[in-house]
């Protein structure tokens, strides 16, 4: 292996990344990213904008009435007729819709079925579902506050774990982490190879001595060496803008990252091994990164949710591999004590190595 060949060919992407001004995408595209998509994802609903339809005005419903107004999950609108709150939420100006029966004291006192009407817009399932919870709880609530016989027979000791305070930032923000660099490597190295192959300046190679392997690393090496940076950086705005708690171990964090940066550059070189053009290279990485960093990575929707096809296809990418890794780092904390972190560090060793090969294999030194 020619070492002044790699470094030379090293000096030379350096240049052309600093030329092209790409080196500054580099810091760029992650950061607003992050911004955009930490501040943007929102998974808890507050201030749900509900009509209460109150038939009975008795004191339990009062009372129920009354906690809803305190509560931060409610934003509670004028009353208004079914008809009228029926057409407003249908133009997406109220989320609930509470009709609560006349009598409805009276059954519940003795010790009769009723029932409350909840009519939730779910146009959004995700947030559906989330305000369905939320008023389940309320009324449950309210009613071991009224009936002293209820709240002697049922207690419950609730503890939120590893996200306590229940913050966006802290489930959303980890996961955007493992999606910039899936994405941002591997969108600079699939134009590696692709740019020389339209510049023509592919044929430089083809013609001299350097061997594969010296080209690859020399092509490579530039864009880990500027990403490395990125893992910092994420790291530092996670913590001190986003506030998310790290209770981990800071060298699992990096060496994970390290060996998925790896992963996307191969995924990188793959696509730009076998396109002729730039704006493919970048439309089908787009395609290969975004839409399982989104997905399958357990950021918006936990793995073990999943079924059938969608739950195979999360095991097949690697993001969601980096991502159990990452959130462990920052909120959990067990590390190499857990015998998943150790298998799931060594899938990532395994599919950096493997996509590296396949690259080096498919890459032919002349013309087809």
């Amino acid at each position: 292996m020619n070492i002044g060949v790699i470094k030379a060919y090293i000096l030379n992407e350096f240049k052309y990344l600093i030329r092209s001004k790409m080196i500054y995408l580099v810091y760029i595209v992650p950061f607003m990213i992050l911004i955009l998509f930490g501040y943007g994802i929102k998974m808890n609903v507050k201030h749900a904008r509900c009509v209460v339809i109150d038939y009975d005005k008795s004191k339990i419903s009062l009372a129920l009435i009354s906690k809803m107004r305190d509560s931060q999950y409610f934003k509670l609108l004028s009353p208004m007729s079914e008809k009228d709150a029926l057409n407003k939420m249908k133009i997406g100006k109220v989320d609930m819709i509470f009709i609560i029966p006349p009598s409805f004291e009276k059954w519940i006192l003795k010790n009769q079925k009723t029932a409350i009407g909840i009519f939730i817009d779910g146009a959004y399932p995700m947030r559906a579902l989330t305000m369905q919870s939320y008023a389940e709880g309320l009324i449950l609530d309210t009613a071991k506050s009224l009936k002293p016989n209820f709240k002697s027979l049922i207690s419950i000791n609730q503890r939120m774990l590893f996200n306590e305070s229940l913050r966006d930032e802290n489930a959303i923000v980890p996961g955007l982490i493992g999606l910039i660099l899936l994405v941002a490597p591997a969108l600079l190295a699939a134009l590696l190879i692709v740019k020389e192959k339209e510049e023509g300046t592919i044929f430089n190679f083809y013609s001299s001595p350097v061997k594969k392997i010296e080209f690859l690393i020399a092509k490579l090496t530039p864009v880990f060496i500027l990403h490395s940076f990125n893992i910092f950086i994420l790291f530092l705005a996670a913590i001190y803008l986003f506030k998310v708690p790290f209770k981990g171990s800071f060298l699992i964090y990096l060496t994970a990252s390290e060996i998925y940066i790896l992963i996307s550059l191969g995924i990188g070189l793959l696509v730009s091994i076998i396109t002729s053009r730039q704006i493919v290279a970048i439309v089908l990485t787009v395609i290969i990164t975004i839409i399982p960093g989104f997905l399958y990575s357990g950021m918006l929707m936990p793995i073990s949710s999943m079924e059938g096809e969608s739950y195979i296809e999360a095991h097949i990418f690697p993001v969601m591999y980096y991502n159990h890794l990452v959130y462990d780092s920052f909120l959990i904390g067990e590390g190499l004590n857990s015998s998943k972190n150790i298998l799931y560090f060594g899938i990532l060793i395994v599919y950096a190595i493997l996509l590296l090969v396949i690259g080096k294999l498919l890459l032919k030194k002349g013309l087809k």
